[in-house]
């Protein structure tokens, strides 16, 4: 059995037991009130603060410079040496042309030729089987043993003697003479000295005018304009506002979500436009927010996409102007299902998506 936070007074309260427990004063047979403690109301307020400060910037100034024109020194005075080349004349040099030499001349070696017989295989003799004609079917009854003689072999080999061996005779010859033609001094060379004087340029190059300095810029402060929110009126007064008894209950909403999904579709924004928004806007109430899935999927995973779904309704009403404290979102996965369509029961996707929904109800501060 769930249990109300709100309080619903009927005509039977007698005034004096109500303002005895500080209830509604002459409240209205049949009507449900809530009571609401004001909240603190702010005021946003605007003003420029310093962000950084004025200070002094420092600039060069760079140096200046003129031109001047200077006589300098190109090329040094010098020394020139003309040189006067020797004179030659050509003379005959004897000179030998081939040196003389004895030839030698190679007289061969003679040769003879003689023979010798050599013994290239000996003298043998053993015993030999031959086989002869017998009516006799063993084949050795009809073998016979001979012992046989063969004489031994020779051959004759021819072969070359030296008969004188090679002699050099030697044969004089005469050397070659020749004559070159060569170049001879006849004036030796000389050198003459001669004076380069020097040569000047002028050239033109860049100087200090005047050095650099410094000069001082100020530059101004930084602002920056802030709008914050500052206390205007303490609340924590306590109201009692009239309100639908039936809020009080857990409403559903249609809002039906896509299988899976915490998005909230565009039809469904609209009907919190249209439900949920005049009654916040209209009282100081809070709501709780209750959504739900159907029992398809693991549980913890619908528990937690239930609580997607009704912190997606709170996002969009937060969205939409009202203060995140008045609104309470909570997710109960499967575990409210409103009709027969539990886990291993077979129905349809209108059934199932019954069960994929948000309820809202009034809370009591």
């Amino acid at each position: 059995m769930k249990t109300k936070v709100f309080l619903c007074l009927t005509f039977l309260l007698g005034l004096g037991f109500a303002q005895a427990q500080n209830l509604p004063s002459n409240p209205e047979p049949g009507k449900c009130y809530v009571k609401c403690i004001t909240k603190d109301e702010f005021n946003e307020v605007t003003e420029t603060i310093e962000v950084y400060p004025s200070y002094t910037k420092l600039e060069v100034v760079p140096a200046t410079y003129k031109t001047v024109e200077d006589r300098v020194l190109i090329k040094e005075a010098s020394k020139k040496f003309v040189y006067v080349p020797a004179v030659y004349e050509t003379v005959d040099v004897p000179y030998t042309k081939k040196d003389g030499r004895g030839d030698l001349k190679v007289n061969p070696a003679s040769f003879a030729t003689n023979s010798r017989t050599f013994e290239v295989y000996p003298e043998t003799s053993g015993w030999e089987y031959k086989e002869t004609a017998c009516d006799s079917p063993n084949k050795e009854d009809c073998m016979v043993a001979c012992y046989v003689g063969y004489p031994a072999q020779f051959k004759d080999v021819s072969f070359t003697t030296l008969a004188k061996d090679a002699t050099v005779s030697n044969s004089p010859v005469g050397e070659v003479g020749g004559t070159y033609k060569k170049r001879v001094v006849k004036t030796p060379a000389t050198m003459t000295e001669i004076e380069i004087p020097a040569e000047y340029g002028t050239i033109t190059r860049q100087v200090v005018a005047s050095p650099a300095t410094t000069r001082s810029i100020t530059v101004p402060a930084k602002t920056q304009t802030i709008t914050r929110t500052v206390l205007a009126k303490k609340g924590g007064i306590t109201t009692w506002e009239e309100v639908d008894c039936g809020l009080f209950d857990a409403n559903v909403l249609p809002i039906f979500y896509e299988l899976g999904s915490a998005r909230i579709t565009p039809a469904s924004k609209k009907t919190i436009d249209e439900t949920l928004l005049p009654l916040l806007n209209s009282k100081p109430v809070n709501i709780e927010l209750m959504s739900h899935t159907d029992a398809r999927g693991n549980d913890d995973f619908n528990m937690s996409l239930s609580q997607q779904r009704a912190n997606a309704v709170v996002n969009y009403l937060v969205s939409k102007g009202i203060n995140r404290s008045r609104l309470s979102g909570r997710g109960y996965g499967e575990t409210r299902l409103v009709n027969r369509c539990s886990n291993g029961v077979e129905c349809s996707e209108a059934e199932h998506q019954k069960n994929r929904r948000t309820e809202f109800r009034v809370l009591n501060n």
